[in-house]
Parts: C-alpha cells; sequence; structure tokens
C-alpha cells in the first residue's frame, strides 16, 4: 500500500537510493558533531546520529520494492 502510494506520487527508486545514501552522509555528519559538544550533551548528540543510523536500510528497502513496482 505504501510502495503504491510513493509511485502514484511519482517517487521513483533512484530517488530512494539517493536518500538512503544521504541518510548516510547526514549520520556520520551528526556522529563527528556529536565528538565537538560538550559532554553533558554528547550522549544526546550521539543517540539522534544513531537514530538516523537506522534510517539507510529502510530507504533502501523501499527503493527496492519501488524498483520491483516500475
Amino acid at each position: 500500500m505504501v510502495i503504491r502510494l510513493l509511485h502514484r506520487a511519482h517517487v521513483r527508486s533512484t530517488q530512494m537510493y539517493v536518500a538512503s545514501l544521504a541518510t548516510i552522509v547526514l549520520c556520520v555528519s551528526l556522529w563527528v558533531r556529536a565528538k565537538t559538544v560538550d559532554q553533558r550533551q554528547r550522549g544526546n548528540a550521539e543517540r539522534r546520529a544513531l537514530f538516523v543510523g537506522l534510517w539507510p536500510p529502510m530507504m533502501w528497502l523501499i527503493g527496492d520494492s519501488l524498483r520491483e513496482w516500475e
């Protein structure tokens, strides 16, 4: 159902693959930034980076599903 809605919205598999790679870059940049904040805020910054790190596999699998739909 979600894949059908994304396909109707003209989202293509290559767009999801690029978004997946972009979230990897975002995760790494958040992780590097977490090392520059003070000790009190570091835990929250690292958790944010780990949370964003969960997005790439999901977006890659959505891209695979969209490729099969196309």
